[in-house]
């Protein structure tokens, strides 16, 4: 009896592993023998995320590995999603006066947005999100970001599900599939990604879009909380479908790329490729 109940279970499982002070993705993959492209992938994370102290990362075995890596978009977020735009890392000598300079923007509008104080020193390894297109913009691979701006929402350790966003979803006008296809999209559900930039939680939610959110949408919400991400993604979904006139391929594109920047541009091709993502992630959660 153990031998056949030994050969109908698995030979092993996914172990759950704290993120200690110090540690990075990159370093918790080669610990256990794993590239970080398939690590991230078997916990719905970006490769270049940052890993938040005190969260859990799953250490899938090799098949689980294997399968993340080669299921493609509609078995595991982040295999053939595009990167997040405007992602740009502080280097050395930078200063938040010349990046937004170069941006073509104004200091009070990039401190906003990236939840800075722009009386403050820019450290070197900043995440920061710039406008789509801005010279610079997508600049981090070369130095992967060391800081994230102490600013709400905040990347905390807990996971949510469908079941959940589509509820949370629901209660304000939004389609239940199409937001838990883009929070699994952004994040795999991990209320503790940040995005190379400066995006966080389940719906990576820019500071200055959680704070915007909380003034004409919601009042005041829980900047730790996994439900409340959701809720602020939600809403600013809602606001998009709006706008856009129920275009859910156009509010899906405003989502990743910026309203004003699909209107100016049209659709970028990795903005393309992540509307197609999320429009077939749809069936997945009952859309």
């Amino acid at each position: 009896m153990l031998a056949a109940l030994a050969a109908c279970s698995p030979a092993s499982a996914s172990v759950p592993h704290t993120v200690q002070p110090g540690e990075t993705l990159w370093s918790i993959a080669a610990a256990n023998n794993f590239t970080t492209d398939s690590l991230a992938a078997a916990n719905g994370l970006s490769p270049d995320a940052n890993v938040v102290l005190g969260s859990t990362i799953q250490i899938p075995t090799e098949g689980e590995a294997a399968a993340a890596l080669g299921g493609g978009t509609s078995s595991s977020p982040g295999s053939g999603a595009p990167e997040p735009l405007g992602g740009y890392t502080v280097q050395p000598g930078d200063t938040l006066t010349a990046i937004a300079g170069r941006s073509g923007i104004s200091v009070q509008q990039l401190a906003w947005m990236n939840g800075l104080d722009p009386h403050q020193p820019l450290l070197y390894g900043t995440a920061l999100k710039l406008p789509t297109g801005a010279p610079g913009a997508g600049n981090t691979t070369s130095s992967p970001p060391q800081h994230v701006p102490q600013a709400a929402p905040y990347p905390t350790p807990g996971r949510t599900n469908s079941s959940e966003i589509s509820s949370i979803a629901s209660q304000h006008g939004v389609p239940g599939s199409l937001a838990s296809a883009i929070a699994w999209q952004e994040s795999g559900f991990n209320n503790g990604m940040v995005s190379s930039a400066n995006a966080r939680g389940v719906m990576q939610v820019m500071p200055g879009t959680w704070q915007w959110v909380e003034q004409n949408l919601s009042g005041p919400l829980d900047p730790t909380s996994p439900q409340d991400n959701v809720k602020a993604g939600s809403l600013y979904l809602g606001e998009l479908l709006k706008d856009t006139g129920g275009d859910e391929r156009m509010a899906v594109a405003a989502y990743y790329q910026g309203l004003e920047s699909v209107r100016r541009q049209g659709m970028l091709p990795e903005t393309q490729r992540y509307v197609d993502n999320v429009m077939a992630l749809r069936a997945r959660f009952g859309g």
